[in-house]
């Protein structure tokens, strides 16, 4: 993959899944519905950036990740973003959800939804 360069940062490595949100992404029946989990940054939250994460259709020029006859799904704008982030499924006492574990978020709100660089 050639180098993304987003200012002066130099970003190598697309983001990550791992096995546990691919699984869940199969429980939920996600590519049986022709869907696929978009990560996306948009502007805004109290921290600058936040991600957007829903089921989608995939398009034409998005990154594509598979794994377990799942997809997760990010477009070219987000993925500078997201270079090097990991995407997870987390199951604590306050709830299930998906998560995004970004070495790129110099900070981050409190429900990391939200994030700065």
């Amino acid at each position: 993959m050639k180098p993304l360069t987003v200012g002066d940062r130099h970003m190598q490595l697309p983001p990550k899944v791992t096995p546990r949100a691919f699984e869940r992404l199969a429980e939920i029946g996600a590519s049986d519905q022709g869907q696929a989990l978009r990560i996306a940054v948009e502007g805004g939250g109290c921290s600058g950036f936040q991600y957007e994460i829903a089921l989608d259709q995939p398009k034409d020029d998005d990154l594509v990740l598979e794994g377990s006859g799942q997809m997760v799904v990010v477009d070219a704008i987000s993925l500078p973003f997201l270079s090097n982030a990991i995407i997870d499924f987390s199951e604590e006492l306050i709830g299930a959800r998906f998560v995004i574990e970004n070495p790129n978020a110099t900070s981050s709100c409190g429900c990391g939804t939200s994030f700065s660089m």
